[in-house]
């Protein structure tokens, strides 16, 4: 049983209104859908429910949400066989129900985002993506790096793009989190 508030746009005060708005009108709701944010009564999805606890801190994590799907270096098949790494290793199925299907709709077969969510990084011919998995899966899983393995990513994606890489397994992690601290599910239907 979910333990998130699945709060109503009638039940917000102004601070939980004003990020309910910037959510739902923001750049996640803009271009073609790959999951619905709010539910038929208007209840948010997954972790934008719970960022209502706290406007405050809640805008904050939306902000660098959107910054790191919208703002990145990162190719977006780059940016979400990550995420499903990351969801992978907490077994986070919010996380898995969204970016899978975010990841179809930028042109992930069903076996490369098999492979991301197990960590896998054998079936990518591309080596960016492949060193893009393994990085992802090394730090969601283990937490760091070895020198050899921060060599490689450093080597094929360059400083900028390895530092969004870890930024982006952070957040993700922060959000699977959440999402498994609130028994946050996979939307009814979905």
């Amino acid at each position: 049983m979910t333990r998130a508030p699945g709060l109503r746009p009638d039940d917000l005060d102004e601070d939980q209104r004003r990020l309910y708005d910037s959510i739902t009108g923001g750049p996640r709701s803009a271009g073609p859908q790959a999951f619905p944010l709010t539910d038929d009564e208007g209840r948010l999805h997954g972790p934008f429910d719970l960022m209502l606890l706290s406007p405050p801190l809640g805008a904050a994590v939306q902000r660098l949400g959107a910054t790191i799907r919208y703002g990145g270096g990162l190719s977006a098949r780059e940016r979400e066989l990550a995420i499903v790494a990351v969801g992978g290793a907490w077994s986070s199925g919010f996380e898995l129900y969204a970016h899978r299907a975010i990841g179809a709709q930028v042109g992930l077969t069903e076996a490369e985002l098999t492979a991301a969510e197990g960590g896998d990084d054998a079936p990518f011919a591309d080596a960016r993506e492949r060193v893009v998995v393994a990085t992802a899966a090394a730090l969601a899983r283990r937490r760091d790096l070895d020198d050899t393995a921060y060599a490689a990513a450093a080597d094929a994606l360059g400083a900028p793009d390895l530092y969004e890489l870890t930024t982006l397994v952070g957040y993700y992690a922060l959000i699977a989190l959440q999402l498994k601290v609130y028994r946050v599910g996979v939307p009814t239907g979905g």
